[in-house]
C-alpha cells in the first residue's frame, strides 16, 4: 500500500507529464486561458487517463506479449504480438475519448462549445499516450498501472488548472507587450517546471 502511495506522488509532483516530460503541451498551453475550461479538460484527461492506460494493460498482458496467448490454446505460447501496442494504445485512447466528447456535449454543451477542437484532440494527447508507453516500459503491475494512471492525470490536471489560475490574474497585470498571451504562458510554465523540480529531492 505504501509503495503505491510513493507511485501517486511520484507520477502528480516528481514526474509530472507536464513538467518532467512536457507532454500534452498544446493542449496545455491552448486550454488553460480560463480556469473553468482549464478544469473541464483537466478532469476528461484524468478520466481518460484512468479507462485507458490499465485497459491497455490487460490487451499487453493478455493479446499482446510473448506467451499471452497460451488462454486460448498452448500451440501459440511462442507468439509475439508487442509491436502491434502503439497502434491498440492509440485505438483505445480514441475509443475512451469518444465516449467522453458524446458525454460532455449531451450534458454539458456549454463546456463543449468552450473546448472546442481540443476536447477530440486528447486522443493524440501524448500525455495519455505517454502514460500507456511508461506502463509498458516499466512494467507496472494492474494495482501499480491504475495508481500510476490516477497520479499522471491529476498531475496533468493540477498544471493545467495552476497556469489556468495564473493567467486568469496576469489579464489585470501589466504585461510587456511582446510577453503577453502565449509568450507569458511558456515563460510561466518554465517557472512551474523549475517549482516542481524541486519534488524531485523527496525521498520515497
Amino acid at each position: 500500500m505504501e509503495s503505491l502511495v510513493n507511485l501517486f506522488v511520484k507520477a502528480v509532483f516528481v514526474e509530472n507529464v507536464v513538467f518532467a516530460y512536457f507532454l500534452g503541451m498544446c493542449s496545455f498551453l491552448a486550454v488553460s486561458k480560463k480556469i473553468k475550461t482549464a478544469f473541464g479538460l483537466g478532469l476528461a484527461v484524468i478520466f481518460v487517463m484512468l479507462l485507458t492506460t490499465p485497459l491497455n494493460y490487460l490487451i499487453l498482458t493478455y493479446m499482446l506479449k510473448e506467451g499471452a496467448l497460451t488462454w486460448i490454446h498452448p500451440s501459440l505460447a511462442s507468439v509475439d504480438l508487442t509491436f502491434l501496442a502503439f497502434i491498440l494504445f492509440i485505438s483505445t485512447i480514441a475509443g475512451a475519448v469518444q465516449l467522453v466528447e458524446m458525454v460532455i456535449e449531451k450534458f454539458l454543451p456549454a463546456l463543449y462549445s468552450s473546448l472546442g477542437i481540443f476536447l477530440p484532440l486528447i486522443t493524440v494527447n501524448c500525455a495519455i499516450l505517454g502514460t500507456s508507453l511508461f506502463m509498458q516500459e516499466r512494467e507496472y503491475g494492474f494495482a501499480e498501472t491504475a495508481v500510476f494512471s490516477l497520479g499522471a492525470g491529476f498531475g496533468f490536471f493540477l498544471a493545467i488548472v495552476l497556469l489556468a489560475g495564473i493567467r486568469e490574474r496576469l489579464r489585470y497585470s501589466n504585461v510587456p507587450a511582446p510577453l503577453q498571451g502565449l509568450g507569458m504562458a511558456m515563460f510561466i510554465t518554465a517557472l512551474m517546471g523549475l517549482a516542481f523540480l524541486s519534488f524531485s529531492g523527496i525521498k520515497l
